[in-house]
């Protein structure tokens, strides 16, 4: 408890060490500590709250950090082109190299009563999109599809990518952000890494404009991520239901 409270993150940042417990009266708790660390920009990054043992921690990850960011990268020119737009679209529309990206360590400890908890409650991630190294021993992540939830089963060395909801308002809603949730095991603990890549905070967000058409509107106001982030905190974890209410009615 000492050390953990030596790396106990900051309000400001969310960087270091913290818990996750449901407050809603009557709701069910989440159930998971998690380690929050900035990668970008790199003006919000505070070493002292990354740990400092094992003692080559600090350099994998940063490693891990570049090389996320980079795969990131590509992919965003996979987006764009399957949107019919330019390469660099979704990439400069995020900032250029001048991104946000983060990385949460997700630890869910063994719960004697898993029928009363979850891992972490349903959402869509409000940024650009996550890369998450899963635990291959102990699935977890449940996605939502056509009303039901689905168990992901990890393929081994490899990614799951979960699309957010800045993408979805870029594209104009033709990318949809993920709903998803996180189940706890009544046996065994689990632990994964969730890679965030965001669009720079202040910049604003709004469907790309050669997809708007009289036949296809913008369906969502212009809005920066930090203001973005604001609305949905102010509103508390709702699903998926955060975007959609900032749908313009056709």
């Amino acid at each position: 408890m000492e050390t953990k409270q030596e790396y106990a993150n900051s309000p400001k940042t969310y960087e270091g060490y913290g818990s996750r417990l449901g407050v809603e009266k009557g709701a069910i708790l989440d159930w998971s500590d998690y380690y929050f660390l900035h990668y970008r920009p790199s003006s919000l990054k505070d070493h002292n709250k990354w740990p400092s043992a094992p003692l080559a921690l600090r350099e994998v990850i940063e490693e891990y950090g570049k090389q996320v960011v980079e795969l990131a990268g590509k992919l965003m020119k996979v987006l764009s082109i399957n949107l019919g737009l330019k390469e660099e679209y979704l990439q400069n529309a995020f900032g250029g190299d001048d991104i946000g990206a983060c990385l949460r360590v997700n630890f869910y400890p063994r719960c004697p009563q898993p029928d009363l908890t979850l891992g972490l409650s349903s959402h869509s991630d409000p940024g650009g999109m996550t890369f998450l190294l899963p635990d291959h021993d102990v699935p977890g992540l449940q996605v939502r599809k056509d009303h039901k939830w689905i168990t992901v089963k990890p393929a081994r060395h490899a990614f799951i990518v979960n699309i957010g909801d800045q993408i979805q308002v870029l594209s104009n809603a033709i990318y949809k952000s993920v709903e998803h949730r996180v189940m706890v095991n009544s046996l065994k603990e689990r632990v994964s890494l969730a890679f965030f890549y965001n669009p720079k905070s202040d910049l604003l967000i709004e469907p790309a404009k050669a997809l708007v058409t009289p036949d296809t509107p913008a369906l969502y106001p212009g809005m920066t991520f930090d203001q973005y982030r604001l609305y949905i905190r102010m509103r508390g974890p709702r699903g998926k239901s955060q975007v959609e209410s900032l749908k313009s009615p056709r």
